[in-house]
């Protein structure tokens, strides 16, 4: 399939997509798109699967060739892109770059390409939204990977006073504190809200320490596959939530994990993941559109879509 075949109907067109792989039963189009009947806007959103599309994660700099030859405003970039694609565009947002990874690429109007990573911004209004007034000065982040360094730059912004990274590799917990640690004599600054990390405010650990972590901390970002519809369960013992705590997910499909269960019987307060895909969502059509999406109306739909999904 030829991306060209997609070009925009008129110049009121709005044509935008999704790249990664193993995407057909992505949500995207659908939040995107009834977002954009209610804002009066000409909208499509396309799905590239890679697998569908015989086509190696490493094609993702063509397939965003294409998609600006043939006229698209932008994408979205899902796994296993976001750093892959990097090499590819002509510029960083401040947060993507230090982030390492881009979710979302907008095509400006001089023809360059801009990487953005909105999942990090998604996380932390959805927190805002959903978890209004919690302490952070100790909080604990389960999972290194993309999700998990958004979120860490999420909990940063959002000046948390300790960020404990814990993964089942220790190592990329180490690596995923060291990104956000400055070098040594290095300034503190922030910059359009974004407030960089001081040295020891993101501390990596293995899995053997998540207990005595837990015991002290504020709350906890989960952000692993475990607890997604193909990999249910729980990421850890339910005896390691305490009362009083808060507990936030990233997994938004089902909306209501087994963590999340457990968070409210052990009287934690609780976000589900849905808060960060809808925020997350809602900065991207932004960048796309220069239109501003109704956060609550497509938390709204994104519930439908996900009940509906349900009942399949």
């Amino acid at each position: 399939m030829s991306l060209s075949s997609l070009a925009p109907r008129g110049t009121d067109h709005v044509l935008v997509g999704l790249i990664g792989a193993g995407i057909g039963p992505s949500l995207s189009p659908a939040l995107h798109e009834q977002e954009a009947a209610h804002l009066g806007l000409d909208y499509s959103y396309r799905r590239f699967d890679l697998d569908e599309l015989h086509r190696d994660p490493d094609a993702v700099g063509d397939l965003v060739d294409e998609a600006r030859r043939a006229g698209f405003r932008g994408l979205n970039i899902t796994h296993p892109c976001k750093q892959l694609v990097i090499p590819h565009l002509d510029a960083l947002s401040r947060a993507a770059g230090e982030i390492g990874a881009v979710n979302t690429v907008v095509f400006e109007p001089d023809g360059r390409t801009t990487g953005h990573n909105t999942d990090w911004s998604g996380f932390r209004n959805g927190m805002v939204a959903g978890l209004p007034g919690v302490e952070r000065n100790a909080v604990v982040l389960l999972g290194a990977g993309g999700a998990g360094a958004a979120a860490a730059y999420a909990l940063l912004a959002l000046d948390a006073g300790v960020v404990h990274v814990v993964d089942v590799d220790a190592d990329r917990a180490d690596a995923l504190a060291a990104r956000f640690t400055p070098s040594p004599g290095a300034t503190d600054h922030a910059a359009d809200g974004v407030a960089e990390s001081g040295a020891g405010r993101v501390v990596g650990h293995g899995v053997a320490e998540l207990a005595g972590l837990l015991a002290d901390a504020d709350g906890l970002v989960h952000a692993t596959p475990v607890g997604m519809a193909e990999h249910p369960g729980l990421p850890l013992d339910p005896a390691l939530l305490r009362p009083g705590r808060w507990v936030a997910e990233i997994v938004y499909r089902p909306l209501e994990t087994a963590l999340l269960r457990a968070a409210r019987a052990a009287g934690c307060r609780t976000l589900d993941g849905g808060a960060m895909a809808v925020h997350q969502a809602v900065a991207a059509m932004r960048l796309f559109t220069g239109a501003e999406p109704d956060a609550d109306r497509m938390t709204r739909h994104l519930h439908d879509l996900i009940r509906a999904e349900a009942v399949r």
